[in-house]
């Protein structure tokens, strides 16, 4: 019998890429979606990814609301809880975001420690890093943490450290910190498996179409999709993933120098971009009107560091190149005509 793994928010980019991967490497994965019209589009992107779904089953859970999570987790033997709040805009009222992050993350923990289950890995995100006070030359490492008091953080990244902060207090509490491992991706881009680009993604895509008259200077820290599955595979059955947090992303490139791959890889898929690089001040500007730009503020003109030691130990190897990333996640889009 093959063992199997609960994916929460199956239908999603990373956990497609997760349970495409846990596939191949013989697991059965139990995924989960909001809805049960989206199993067709599941099995499809498993398709693409080139996995058998002779062993994948679909489930309907809800972030909040008890129903299916005890028979979810029954009988797994890890739980990826890869699920985060679906919205289309950003909400009025923050805990619209915030309160199926924390409460879909506590029930995940809570039923897969009911059930047994041996590791739980949950997603998070840099973000819960990354706004953390620092001098300048900093390398953040997975001790440092967002203060939730810091002014002007938004309901997305207020969402993520609560929710991170709830995995840890319920394991805690339970007497369980070794059987919780998270991940702490940076941007995350790369093939896509359906035609929902994600919200990293979305970035490159916005470039390529040219929906701004001018690229700003917004500095990510992007990950390719495919480190960050291997990354959430690996810390299930490796000893020094539990009771642990491991950030998985690069040093920042701007959206400057992403255009710039685009331009040179992809010449025929670069026409639409824009040929100028907006400066700081007008991407401050800009910011109060675009929802990416506003989200990310804080990143405008801003180079980072990150201790991607961790990461490589885990998966053994190093990252991928992001160059190669970028061009492959252009190609991606091309491909799904959504540029």
């Amino acid at each position: 019998m093959a063992d199997r793994v609960l994916v929460t928010g199956v239908s999603g980019f990373i956990g497609g890429h997760i349970a495409a991967e846990l596939l191949r490497r013989g697991y059965a994965v139990r995924g989960s979606v909001r809805s049960p019209a989206r199993a067709d589009e599941v099995r499809a992107a498993m398709a693409t990814a080139g996995a058998d779904d002779t062993l994948l089953e679909i489930v309907q859970l809800e972030l909040l609301s008890d129903e299916g999570w005890a028979a979810a987790t029954a009988g797994c033997r890890f739980v990826q809880h890869v699920a985060s709040p679906f919205v289309t805009t950003k909400p009025k009222d923050p805990d619209d975001l915030i309160r199926p992050a924390v409460q879909g993350t506590t029930r995940a923990i809570d039923a897969a420690l009911d059930a047994g289950v041996e590791r739980v890995v949950v997603t998070s995100a840099l973000a819960t890093v990354q706004y953390a006070p620092a001098r300048k030359g900093h390398v953040f490492t997975a001790s440092d943490w967002t203060p939730l008091e810091q002014r002007g953080l938004g309901a997305y990244v207020t969402s993520k450290v609560r929710a991170e902060r709830a995995a840890w207090d319920v394991t805690e509490r339970r007497g369980a910190r070794d059987r919780l491992a998270v991940i702490n991706p940076g941007g995350v881009i790369g093939p896509l498996l359906s035609d929902d680009p994600g919200t990293s993604v979305t970035a490159i895509q916005q470039i390529m179409a040219g929906a701004l008259p001018m690229i700003p200077d917004l500095r990510l820290p992007w990950i390719d999709v495919r480190d960050v599955a291997d990354a959430h595979i690996e810390a299930m059955t490796a000893k020094t993933a539990g009771g642990s947090r491991t950030i998985v992303a690069t040093d920042p490139s701007s959206l400057i120098e992403v255009a710039a791959v685009l331009r040179e890889r992809l010449p025929e898929a670069s026409r639409k971009m824009p040929t100028r690089a907006m400066p700081t001040w007008l991407t401050w500007a800009a910011s109060m009107f675009e929802p990416q730009l506003r989200d990310n503020r804080w990143l405008i003109g801003l180079t980072q560091r990150f201790d991607r030691g961790p990461a490589e130990a885990l998966l053994g190897r190093p990252l991928r190149s992001i160059p190669d990333t970028i061009e492959e996640t252009g190609r991606s889009l091309v491909e799904h005509g959504l540029v």
